[in-house]
């Protein structure tokens, strides 16, 4: 394993060609007003097959919004001793737009090097991944190694727009790529300080909730009904969603469901005016022990009491929803893989998470797979001037090779 260590830490150079390349093909998809992944996916493709990997296909998820017709996904692995087992590193080529450009002190498609920082769009989402994967396994290729298991990479498309041309795709098509023992590894969320491991989300909900009363003169408020009024009131009843859904989960921080009010929505433009509608939302992070319909049900109960005292009428629409998957056990053999590389690579102490939002882990986890998300990112996705870390990559690169070996004294 020393020799894999050894090779990976030579290969900044290889870092900074790769995401060069990456950096340059503004993957976006029709939704963010791109083109989609194929450039990218053609790249990567033909770098695969230089590098001697011995499968690769592509699952191509057909979209007309896009000139070639279809939204790419790759699949490429490499075999080891055991072929009836592999450790699955999956991550994504699509990126989001730069955003307002003079927030940006470089080309966002132009990589920049500055020591050991990379700098541009994609570097940390999700290219740091896809490189420290391909180096992974490049090693064990260059090395003349065979893993303990087949080591396998995804590249899958549709990540930032809602995943419907990506994971999900593959997962319904090419089920016969994958077995129940498998082992996979998503590294498109983590810390600066590599130790946290996420093994669960909480279910998500995004709640629109309209208030509808009486518009009048704000000096004869007798003749209206104010939704204002109603809504402040509702907004503060709903704070008994934290006593109904009571529990507590300390994998998570804050280790409970959070109820929170966010948008509000204009309602009159002048002051003098008593609102006839007000609308406002709710974001939900529910643990997984209690079901999205029932945290609706308890709102609009909740509902009920505010219509009867102030006379109006309340509607309530879902803008989104995600029941959480099932969690990863973190004690599963793929967590405790994942925790070996860490201690060994980073010397750090790893511990188990769980996260409010949701991740593609989920479609894994709702498929009965064992999936854990982690990498060790600077937290700038998104961002203008959005940073990686080339010594990451290759740490990273370390971990993910760890993982296919059964010993790390192997």
């Amino acid at each position: 394993m020393q020799q894999i260590i050894h090779y990976l830490e030579n290969q900044a150079h290889e870092v900074v060609q790769l995401q060069s390349h990456l950096v340059s093909i503004p993957a976006l998809g029709p939704s963010n007003e791109g083109g989609g992944e194929k450039e990218k996916a053609d790249f990567l493709h033909k770098y695969l097959r230089e590098c001697g990997f011995e499968e690769v296909i592509e699952i191509n998820a057909p979209d007309k919004r896009v000139q070639c017709g279809y939204r790419p996904n790759l699949a490429a692995w490499i075999h080891g001793r055991d072929k009836n087992r592999t450790l699955w590193i999956i991550s994504h080529l699509d990126i989001v737009p730069p955003g307002d450009l003079s927030l940006w002190k470089s080309d966002p498609y132009t990589l920049k090097v500055d020591t050991d920082t990379l700098i541009g769009r994609g570097v940390e989402d999700n290219h740091q991944s896809i490189v420290s994967s391909l180096l992974a396994a490049r090693a064990y290729i260059e090395q003349g190694i065979k893993p303990d298991m087949n080591l396998g990479l995804i590249f899958v498309a549709d990540e930032e727009t809602g995943n419907d041309y990506g994971l999900p795709y593959v997962l319904d098509n090419r089920q016969d790529l994958f077995r129940k023992d498998d082992l996979f590894l998503v590294p498109d969320f983590g810390t600066s300080d590599s130790t946290m491991m996420e093994v669960a989300e909480k279910s998500m909900l995004w709640l629109k909730i309209s208030v509808q009363g009486r518009q009048c003169h704000a000096s004869t408020p007798e003749k209206g009904i104010n939704s204002l009024t109603a809504s402040a009131a509702f907004i503060l009843s709903l704070e008994r969603l934290h006593e109904i859904f009571p529990g507590k989960n300390e994998l998570f921080r804050p280790a409970g469901s959070t109820f929170c009010p966010t948008k509000k929505e204009a309602n009159v433009p002048n002051i003098n005016t008593i609102p006839g509608l007000d609308v406002f939302y709710l974001d939900c992070r529910i643990l997984a022990d209690y079901s999205i319909q029932d945290v609706i049900n308890e709102a609009r109960n909740l509902g009920l009491d505010i219509e009867n005292k102030y006379g109006v009428n309340i509607d309530y629409e879902v803008v989104y929803q995600q029941q959480a998957a099932p969690h990863t056990d973190p004690y599963s053999e793929v967590v405790q893989r994942l925790a070996r590389g860490i201690q060994k690579i980073y010397h750090a102490t790893p511990r188990p998470q769980g996260v409010g939002g949701g991740t593609v882990a989920a479609f894994l986890r709702h498929r009965g797979y064992s999936a854990v998300v982690w990498a060790t990112l600077t937290g700038t996705a998104h961002q203008p001037n959005e940073r990686s870390s080339i010594q990451s990559t290759l740490k990273d690169a370390q971990v993910m090779a760890l993982m296919a070996i059964d010993d790390e004294t192997g």
